[in-house]
């Protein structure tokens, strides 16, 4: 298997040697221009998967590059391969990952229940026979086959239907040709008929944040940007914890998983019948509810609420997920993984590592001058600045849980959830703080504790939008991930 590192190190120069070979591989000798959707079952648990193929339609136009049909990046569990069935040819591929890959890593999955998800690769549309592959990676990373199946791009079993009907879609910042630009749709979740003006809006408000913030501030020529809304018969979204079920276009549901705050849809049918009225290279799903929650898979879709005051923050994180490719740095957090990172096994993801090569930090070309690897930060003080607020919390917590349970006042109560919202902000100040002060600040080296794991995995820099909600900010490592990824659809 390739050194990741060496990859990750070399990514510019190889990025540009697959340009070259994707136009030696002409689109017009294989394609016509026109999507290919094929829809599938993923099933399993965490030690066995399989996949079935459900239905294969022909859509519109394809949104993709013409030129860039081999995928250069080393990212994603799993990898789409399009084979030329005659002459057994690579004619196309990308990495993703996806909602059964997560749910491999669960203790629902580890307990042997399986469980079925819908998921969809979207493809330019062959002119003859292809076999159609999935690949999954290994215990080493290394890819493996899961899946294949010929299919006939000119039987009868394609299917050309009419598009979904009562589907609103607006053009929010069109600047050209879709095979030269990326394709971003936001999709309305949990929006009534009569809140149409407000999906609008906020994808407007969403899309000035978008482009203020680097690196997509430099490439807003290279971005068609639509909203497609299919109203919802009710407003918000699932809260299981709450006893709240809403019917909405895409059944998305807070609870996914397991964890309270993860947010995401199973219904992915729907989502992909209603973001069929555009051409899309990634997907955004804004769901109309206050509470704090999202998800973001790569190559999958990015979804996020939006009444809420880190809206800012949830939308560029979890796009970074999505789009970019890139890991959550953050390391205290609850979560409903298990051994998400393997140890002794070097992460994907270009902002994190386990660091088995110091000598060869992915990152390497951008580490600060003079700075240490890995970097003494003062994890262990901010570590034990934690632990003493958390104790008091817990405590306050448990007591506000005894007293709603004895039916006690509502003055009680709220007296107690006045000190924790103080507490709360006395943690804030110290830990903004401990970051401001730092010697490290905006130093480019190896930070131990990302990726979940406190120990054994490190973070380019101090802090990261990938790494905490203090800023809406990606660090430098980030923004030359999401950069590749742009130059890459709009090359």
């Amino acid at each position: 298997m390739k050194k990741v590192a060496s990859f990750i190190f070399l990514v510019f120069s190889i990025f540009i040697s697959d340009f070259a070979r994707s136009d030696v591989l002409k689109f017009e000798n294989f394609f016509i221009d026109k999507t290919m959707r094929i829809d599938y079952f993923h099933s399993g648990d965490a030690q066995d998967e399989w996949v079935s193929l459900d239905k294969v339609y022909q859509q519109g136009i394809w949104a993709g590059s013409m030129h860039n049909l081999i995928y250069p990046f080393n990212n994603g569990h799993y990898f789409i391969k399009i084979y030329d069935a005659k002459s057994k040819s690579l004619i196309y591929s990308k990495g993703f990952n996806s909602y059964f890959g997560e749910y491999q890593t669960t203790d629902f999955a580890k307990k042997g229940i399986k469980r079925t998800f819908h998921e969809t690769a979207i493809i330019p549309y062959p002119k003859e026979k292809i076999c159609f592959t999935i690949e999954y990676r290994g215990k080493n990373n290394d890819l493996k086959p899961l899946f294949n199946t010929e299919i006939n791009p000119n039987g009868i079993g394609i299917i050309k239907e009419s598009l979904m009907n009562g589907v609103k879609v607006w053009e929010i910042n069109k600047k050209g040709d879709p095979h030269k630009k990326v394709d971003l749709v936001f999709v309305g979740e949990g929006f009534r008929i009569e809140e149409q003006d407000k999906f609008r809006k906020t994808v407007e408000r969403l899309c000035q944040i978008f482009f203020e913030h680097a690196p997509y501030n430099r490439f807003k020529e290279s971005f068609n940007v639509y909203a497609v809304c299919k109203p919802s018969q009710e407003s918000g979204t699932d809260e299981p914890g709450l006893g709240v079920f809403k019917n909405t276009s895409i059944s998305s549901s807070f609870n996914s998983l397991g964890l309270s705050r993860y947010l995401l849809t199973e219904d992915n049918k729907s989502l992909r019948d209603i973001i069929a009225h555009v051409p899309y290279d990634t997907i955004a799903i804004v769901v109309n509810s206050k509470r704090y929650g999202g998800g973001g898979i790569y190559n999958f879709y990015s979804v996020f609420t939006t009444n809420e005051k880190f809206s800012e923050y949830l939308f560029l994180h979890e796009f970074g997920h999505s789009f970019g490719g890139l890991a959550d740095e953050y390391y205290s957090s609850s979560v409903t993984y298990t051994d998400f990172y393997p140890k002794g096994i070097e992460p994907l993801e270009p902002n994190i590592t386990a660091l088995l090569d110091p000598e060869n930090l992915k990152w390497k070309y951008l580490v600060t001058k003079g700075v240490k690897i890995p970097t003494p930060w003062g994890k262990e003080k901010l570590d034990k600045m934690g632990q003493g607020f958390s104790k008091d919390l817990h405590t306050l917590y448990n007591k506000i849980n005894l007293l709603k349970n004895k039916n006690a006042s509502k003055k009680k109560i709220e007296k107690l959830q006045d000190r924790v919202m103080l507490l709360s902000k006395k943690l804030r100040i110290k830990r903004k703080n401990f970051f401001k002060n730092n010697k490290y600040k905006d130093k480019v080296g190896a930070f131990e504790g990302a990726g979940y794991s406190p120990k054994g995995l490190f973070r380019p820099m101090l802090d990261c939008i990938m790494f905490s909600t203090r800023t809406t900010s990606y660090c430098k490592i980030c923004e030359k991930a999401i950069e590749r990824v742009i130059k890459y659809y709009s090359y």
